[in-house]
């Protein structure tokens, strides 16, 4: 099977349904292939499937990490919620250590965990946006239910996996 593994941080059931919400009203809709989203790496070589589950599988042995949406991210053609999470932080820190030699640039050149919402718009359209969140923006603690493995699939991704946390 050919297609980069990307692995995300699954969203609690209320926060996917809220951000996904915001996304479909948000993002231009010829381009909206994929529900909201919390990616951790981009681009896994397809050869590691076996040694990304293992690593997936005993990562979720854990309690779910604790998570905040923080802020708003301006893309330049787009707008993201900014995800603040030292949990999150240490288990992609274990992640990228263990998978060290399969992480390509943009998966190696660090993190910034992140929810998009609109994407690839003008940037006057995302700064609208943007002004329009910020209005009535509050923090508040964001759920991770576990991991997810995706292959990609030139558009909607395939899910080969999710790793519930366990209590």
């Amino acid at each position: 099977m050919s297609g980069a593994l990307i692995v995300t941080a699954e969203l609690g059931p209320a926060d996917l349904a809220w951000l996904d919400a915001l996304r479909r009203m948000h993002y231009p809709p010829e381009r909206n292939q994929l529900p909201a989203h919390l990616t951790i790496f981009y681009a896994l070589p397809p050869s590691a499937e076996a040694e990304v589950r293992s690593r997936l599988g005993e990562v979720a042995r854990e309690r779910p990490p604790k998570a905040m949406i923080a802020g708003l991210l301006d893309l330049g053609g787009g707008v993201a919620f900014r995800i603040v999470s030292s949990d999150l932080d240490r288990i992609r820190e274990q992640l990228a250590g263990d998978l060290h030699g399969l992480l390509g640039a943009q998966d190696a050149g660090g993190w910034r965990p992140h929810v998009t919402i609109q994407n690839k718009v003008a940037p006057k359209n995302a700064r609208a946006l943007l002004i329009s969140l910020e209005g009535g923006f509050v923090p508040r603690p964001l759920a991770i239910r576990g991991l997810g493995l995706h292959r990609y699939a030139g558009g909607p991704w395939e899910t080969l996996g999710v790793y519930p946390f366990r209590a």
